[in-house]
């Protein structure tokens, strides 16, 4: 619950408050779908592409919201939605906000309740692997402080605000990813959540469409790092040279982790989980129901984030991962697929592939979408990954999309070219046999969540 006042919060907002009770006590949450209200809730009317959230607002009133964020040309609908209800309606006694931009006054509440909550907060951005670094290190916490986390992908200028204002009073630990796709996001985002410490994966060729460069990339990422207040935490990836020039080591306290690192993994035995990690002079020893080179380098970075809050980690790791990020499941027959079509890079398509490589199999089959927004350079890459598949020893790749053509540029072996998801499913109908292992990877874009519909 928000537990400040209607006053309050009109203020926190940077709005003026029209109707109800100003000292009647805060929402439940806030929400930006009309349809999603219920009651309790405090609904924000936020402009889209294809329609105003702001007309919405009576629909949400009358559906028993606690109150109304909108702009000021909705604010007249909205206090007549209140007013036309009075004595027989949960509306009657809802507050009304106006104020210049909703958006801005998400972000403005959102960062007076981070502080309201008193919280410590960590944020989490990478190129790849941020989401499940994130899943991670909430797993990691929770066992020792009462810990929320991002939900999916709650990790724009809209998710994350949402994520800090559905969270109660006594979370100790909030761990919030951040995404972005252009300059100045991050920061827009580290100025919501004011992380006690700020987490970047890794750094690579993503975002090239509007970045253009890696390095441009790199400086996009490390807006995290700029806009750490002094004496905060980062934890960065061990010698990497994109970053170097952006950590402030005087005003941080600045981890690495990986190999030579500050957090780095002394042993790991992928038949139990067990894995031995030194972590600045102390040892941790975790049990982890994942094996996976790329998600090992990603416990690294939440046991550094951890440790730079003070919490001891240790012990089993009851991690659920968000959908679509490396789901194993197994088909009647004999078949096991890795479903991991959230999103895919050059670096994240590497390491599935070589993971896909270390597995056990009678024969490995790729499903490979295209990887969206990589700019001129992409066929490139994508011929690329087709040479890595095939250094690599998979036996078949079934290529998605037009686009995906450039990944058989680079593969030599047994290709199935389709045009859509759904012809994808036919092929692997007719393809797999027991004892083989797919994986399915591509950007979100090429839908390819449908191959297993």
């Amino acid at each position: 619950m928000i537990d400040l006042s209607a006053q309050r919060l009109a203020q926190a907002a940077g709005g003026h408050l029209l109707a109800g009770d100003p000292e009647r006590a805060g929402p439940e949450r806030a929400v930006i779908d009309s349809r999603a209200v219920e009651p309790g809730d405090l609904f924000v009317g936020l402009a889209g592409a294809a329609a105003d959230g702001g007309r919405f607002a009576p629909a949400a009133l009358e559906a028993g919201a606690w109150g109304a964020i909108v702009a000021r040309e909705h604010a007249a609908a909205a206090l007549d939605a209140v007013e036309g209800t009075v004595g027989h309606s949960a509306c009657s006694d809802a507050a009304v906000i106006a104020v210049e931009q909703p958006l801005a006054a998400l972000a403005s509440l959102a960062r007076a309740w981070r502080h309201e909550l008193g919280a410590q907060v960590v944020g989490v951005t990478g190129s790849t692997g941020k989401t499940s670094t994130k899943d991670i290190l909430a797993a990691l916490l929770r066992p020792r402080v009462t810990t929320r986390a991002s939900r999916e992908n709650w990790n724009t200028e809209i998710g994350l605000p949402l994520t800090i204002l559905e969270t109660g009073r006594g979370t100790e630990t909030l761990v919030l990813e951040m995404a972005m796709r252009g300059e100045g996001q991050i920061a827009e985002l580290v100025g919501v959540a004011d992380p006690n410490v700020g987490v970047i994966v890794n750094v690579g060729p993503v975002h090239l469409e509007l970045l253009e460069t890696v390095e441009r990339v790199a400086q996009a990422k490390a807006e995290l790092i700029r806009d750490l207040r002094s004496g905060a935490a980062c934890v960065v990836p061990a010698s990497e040279p994109l970053l170097e020039r952006h950590l402030r080591t005087e005003e941080l306290d600045t981890w690495t982790f990986g190999p030579g690192g500050d957090v780095h993994l002394l042993a790991f035995d992928p038949a139990s989980g067990r894995a031995e990690i030194e972590a600045r002079m102390e040892t941790v020893e975790l049990s982890l129901p994942y094996s996976e080179p790329y998600n090992l380098l990603n416990t690294l970075a939440a046991v550094a984030a951890a440790r730079a809050l003070e919490v001891p980690v240790g012990g089993p790791v009851d991690v659920h991962f968000s959908s679509l990020r490396g789901e194993v499941v197994e088909l009647p027959g004999g078949v096991t697929v890795v479903n991991d079509c959230y999103n895919a890079n050059p670096m994240s398509m590497r390491a599935a592939l070589d993971h896909l490589e270390a597995s056990a199999a009678e024969r490995r089959i790729a499903v490979l979408g295209t990887m969206a927004e990589l700019g001129p350079d992409s066929r490139s890459y994508h011929r690329e990954i087709g040479s890595h598949a095939a250094h690599r020893g998979i036996d078949v790749l079934v290529p998605v999309g037009q686009g995906a053509l450039a990944y058989t540029e680079g593969f030599d072996g047994e290709t199935h070219p389709v045009a859509t998801p759904e012809e994808a499913r036919a092929v692997l109908e007719e393809l797999a046999r027991p004892g083989d292992r797919v994986l399915i990877k591509g950007s979100r874009s090429v839908g390819l969540e449908q191959v297993l519909a």
